[in-house]
């Protein structure tokens, strides 16, 4: 089975495509993620990505698309659930890249995170699964947590300290900050 991969950052990538090609999967990543915050900090992500997907022998699809101002403008509509509204965007373009290039299904690194919310990407998964008539691969990938971390810190790889977005960013640091 070909899996198109949603992929928000390269840690959070290791754990999941280890368990879908323990499966038998024959995965490939795809970088589309235009809510992360700043540019700078998009293009470390990516870096790190791409340098992995190497490691890995990983086939990669990269979105560079960064519309920012759409992105703030979808969120704050959203208000709270902003998540949600950042979950839908992502794997939407997703679901429209798998059904373009021919894949058998879809899958997202967001459900390695024990910070995100699983129902939610599930529901959505799901919903656009029926929208495009492509499978979504549920997987709790949180199980695994603890082996990511590790294996990304061995691999010296980046880290990041928060979701991604400026929202995520404030809520992160505004504790620190004096």
């Amino acid at each position: 089975m070909k899996v198109l991969l949603h992929i928000c950052c390269a840690p959070c990538t290791i754990y999941s495509l280890k368990t879908l090609r323990d499966e038998g999967m024959d995965v490939t990543g795809y970088f589309y993620n235009p809510n992360i915050h700043p540019y700078s900090e998009f293009l470390k992500r990516l870096l790190t990505l791409e340098n992995y997907a190497r490691l890995s022998l990983m086939p990669l699809i990269v979105d560079k698309g960064y519309n920012l101002t759409s992105f703030l403008k979808g969120a704050i509509e959203y208000g709270k659930d902003r998540c949600i509204f950042c979950y839908k965007i992502r794997l939407e373009r997703t679901f429209i890249k798998a059904l373009d290039e021919k894949f058998d299904a879809v899958s997202t690194t967001l459900l390695y995170s024990k910070y995100q919310r699983h129902e939610e990407i599930k529901n959505i998964g799901s919903q656009l699964s029926d929208i495009y008539a492509i499978p979504f691969i549920y997987k709790d990938f949180r199980i695994g947590w603890k082996e990511g971390i590790e294996a990304s810190k061995k691999l010296n790889m980046y880290r990041q300290n928060y979701c991604g977005c400026i929202f995520s960013e404030y809520e992160r640091y505004k504790g620190e900050v004096k």
